[in-house]
């Protein structure tokens, strides 16, 4: 089966994110979220669920985020996250990144839509 993967299916506008690391005098670390760059992506939507947690319902959408490959895209862990450049409000949070066919072309995102970041 050929790979089909091109430009043209990449519609969506992502800003990758990863949190600044800030000490705070008392032995905290935490920041704000800082946009380390950002990349046309194709978002292809998984099969979701609704666990409960806490005893309320919550939808959960996993997404597959596939971006081309970059020095920075290759540095994505599952400490970042994205977001929907159109849409901020829209946060993925991310769970894993590989690269499918071992050339550094493609990365494949997994991420979750409806869970904290």
């Amino acid at each position: 089966m050929t790979d089909t993967r091109g430009a043209g299916k990449l519609r969506e506008k992502l800003l990758f994110q990863r949190r600044a690391i800030v000490d705070d005098g008392f032995g905290n670390e935490s920041g704000d979220w800082e946009t380390e760059f950002t990349a046309a992506a194709e978002l292809i939507p998984l099969k979701g669920g609704e666990p409960v947690m806490a005893a309320r319902l919550s939808g959960v959408q996993p997404f597959i985020i596939k971006i081309r490959g970059c020095n920075a895209a290759r540095s994505v862990t599952p400490a970042w996250r994205a977001v929907d450049a159109r849409n901020p409000a829209r946060l993925f949070n991310i769970t894993a990144a590989v690269d499918p066919d071992n050339k550094n072309a493609w990365i494949d995102i997994m991420a979750t839509q409806g869970v904290a970041t």
